[in-house]
C-alpha cells in the first residue's frame, strides 16, 4: 500500500470570469522511502498540488490517501494528529521563517506545540541534535534569520520539518533560491536524511538536473494536470509526451555546435475554464482534430504512464 496517494485530484479557484483549474484530476501514488518529483513550467499547478497533498488548502474534488485513509474527511482532531507525520519544507528559506524568532525558537515551536519532550533540557538537547542532522552549528542556536545565509536559514527549515519525525515532507522547491554549490549541499542532506529516517518526498521543482538527482520516479505537470509519469530513468531515457521532450531538451549540457533545445511555440492555454482535451495541443507539433478528445493517462510499459492521444489505445 502507498503512503501517500491522490486520486483525481481538483482545486479550482473562483475568480471574476469563471473557474481556474489549478489542479485538475491528478492521481498519484507515493512510497514509504521513495521520492516523487513533480516538474513543469511556472504556474502549472505544482506547488498548489504539494498543498493540498497535505491538506493545507482544501481540495474542490478527490481523495488525498494516507495509509488508505482518506485525509480530506478526518475531523480537526485527527487532522492535527496527522500533521505529525505531514510536514513542509518551503521555497524561500527567509520569509518561511519568522524573523523575530531565534533558531532554537523555531526548531523547538513543533516540539513544544506537540509536548513532544518532557522538560527544558530534553527540549534543548533535541534542538541541538536536530541542529547536528542537518549540519547547522550549535553557536547558530541563538542566532535570527536575518543573521544567516540561504544555505544556513533553509538548514533550519529543514530540522523544523524534521523535528516531530515525519513519514512524508513536501518539498516545495526548497533549492531554488540558493547557489548551485549551496544546493548540492542541501539536496545530499535531503537523500541522506531519507536513507537513513525513510522518509518519503514529494520533490516540487521546475528544474530537470535536479530532480533527476534526487528523484526516483517523476511527474510531469502541464496546466494543472499530470501528462507523463514514469520511474526517472525511464523517463529520462524515453520520454513519450511531446510536453517532457521539449522539457529534457531544454536541459542545459556543454556541447559542441548548435544547440539540440527545441523550442516550444505559442502561447500557453488559458487555464480558466478551459476546453476539453489536451491542453499542450495549442502549442503541439503532433496536435489534431483527436487531441480534443477524452485524454487520460494510460500505462504504455512497467509503469511508463503518458496522456496524448499518440499512444491512446482507445
Amino acid at each position: 500500500m502507498a503512503l501517500i496517494e491522490l486520486v483525481n485530484l481538483k482545486k479550482y479557484f473562483k475568480v471574476g470570469s469563471g473557474y481556474l483549474h489549478a489542479v485538475d484530476g491528478v492521481s498519484l501514488k507515493i512510497d514509504e522511502g521513495r521520492t516523487m518529483g513533480v516538474v513543469g513550467e511556472s504556474g502549472c499547478g505544482k506547488s498548489t498540488l504539494g498543498r493540498l497533498s497535505l491538506r493545507l488548502i482544501e481540495a474542490s474534488a478527490g481523495e488525498v490517501l494516507c495509509r488508505g485513509e482518506d485525509i480530506l474527511k478526518f475531523d480537526a482532531r485527527r487532522m492535527r494528529e496527522l500533521r505529525r507525520e505531514m510536514q513542509i519544507i518551503f521555497q524561500d528559506p527567509f520569509s518561511s521563517l519568522d524573523p523575530r524568532m531565534a533558531v532554537f525558537d523555531i526548531i523547538s515551536e513543533p516540539l513544544v506545540e506537540y509536548k513532544a519532550c518532557k522538560n527544558r533540557k530534553t527540549l534543548e538537547e533535541t534542538v541541538i541534535g536536530l541542529m547536528e542532522t542537518v549540519g547547522l552549528a550549535e553557536n547558530y542556536i541563538n542566532a535570527y534569520p536575518h543573521e544567516m545565509d540561504g544555505g544556513r536559514r533553509q538548514r533550519v527549515g529543514i530540522a523544523r520539518a524534521l523535528a516531530l519525525k515525519p513519514k512524508f515532507i513536501v518539498c516545495d522547491e526548497p533549492v531554488s533560491a540558493l547557489d548551485v554549490s549551496i544546493q548540492a549541499q542541501i539536496l545530499n542532506l535531503l537523500m541522506d536524511l531519507q536513507d537513513a529516517m525513510g522518509m518519503a518526498y514529494m520533490f516540487i521543482t521546475h528544474d530537470l538536473s535536479v530532480v533527476k538527482h534526487i528523484s526516483t520516479e517523476i511527474a510531469v505537470m502541464y496546466l494543472g494536470q499530470c501528462v507523463e509519469t514514469a520511474a526517472t530513468e525511464e523517463l529520462f531515457q524515453n520520454p513519450l509526451h511531446p510536453y517532457t521532450r521539449a522539457l529534457l531538451s531544454a536541459i542545459p549540457e556543454p556541447r559542441i555546435g548548435k544547440n539540440r533545445g527545441k523550442v516550444i511555440r505559442g502561447e500557453v492555454s488559458d487555464p480558466i475554464d478551459p476546453a476539453p482535451g489536451c491542453r499542450f495541443a495549442p502549442r503541439c507539433d503532433f496536435s489534431s482534430a483527436a487531441c480534443g478528445g477524452d485524454i487520460r493517462l494510460e500505462e504504455q510499459r512497467g509503469g511508463h504512464f503518458v496522456a496524448c492521444r499518440l499512444y491512446q489505445t482507445k
